[in-house]
């Protein structure tokens, strides 16, 4: 379900009242007060009246005129309410929408199910990280790898890729894998796909100055050493 098909809807529906609504209302901002006002103007409009007025509203709620009044205005300010202009037979009207409050109800949502999805994450990686290192992890260990995810905000899959390398380089501890982390972000490093390619050229770096090392140790055993004080 989309953003356009969740507000549609909210807005065909019966005159009722959404549960997600009741149970994240405080989550987004609203007090009671407000959320009744915001529920009576769903039942009007639901009835037919597009438009309450603030003393039609406060008739079914126990507040006054002009706290409604207040109340219509703050929602509006803060995006849970907007006024509309519409027109029907070339005369024009207003009318309250409460699309906002849904388009807030779902970004919260969505939010909230990513972070749902990050926290299971960072338990795998825990997880990951403990598997490789045969052992459960310290205390410090494991607060460098919170730093790691909530302070410098490395990607979970990142991270992975780091401790790979690690373990590809045979230098399996964190200060390693913090350097590697440090040098990817240094280098504008955010995707595995770079992470991978740095990874190779670095390889590739080594091997040939491992190799042009080994060369130049093969040259020197080859050139035959000469005793001057023999001869």
């Amino acid at each position: 379900m989309n953003k356009e098909q969740f507000i549609y809807l909210q807005e065909t529906g019966n005159v009722s009242i959404p549960v997600i609504l009741f149970q994240h209302y405080s989550k987004l901002g609203l007090n009671e007060e407000e959320l009744m006002v915001l529920l009576q103007v769903q039942q009007f409009k639901q009835m037919g009246n597009q438009f309450p007025t603030p003393t039609e509203l406060s008739e079914h709620m126990s507040i006054s005129t002009s706290t409604c009044t207040s109340i219509l205005r703050s929602l509006i300010q803060r995006g849970f309410l907007s006024i509309e202009e519409c027109e029907e037979n070339t005369i024009l009207f207003e009318n309250y929408s409460l699309k906002p409050l849904w388009d807030k109800l779902y970004t919260f949502l969505s939010q909230e199910k990513n972070r749902e999805k990050n926290k299971e994450a960072d338990e795998n990686l825990y997880t990951i990280f403990e598997n490789e290192f045969g052992r459960p992890l310290s205390p410090i260990e494991c607060e460098t790898l919170a730093i790691w995810l909530d302070q410098e905000d490395y990607d979970p899959i990142i991270i992975k890729a780091a401790l790979r390398e690690s373990v590809m380089s045979g230098k399996l501890n964190f200060r390693y894998i913090d350097r590697i982390l440090f040098e990817w972000k240094k280098n504008g490093i955010r995707t595995i796909e770079q992470a991978r390619n740095h990874s190779k050229k670095f390889r590739q770096h080594q091997a040939n100055n491992n190799s042009v090392q080994q060369n130049q140790e093969e040259y020197k055993r080859k050139v035959p050493f000469y005793n001057w004080l023999e001869s």
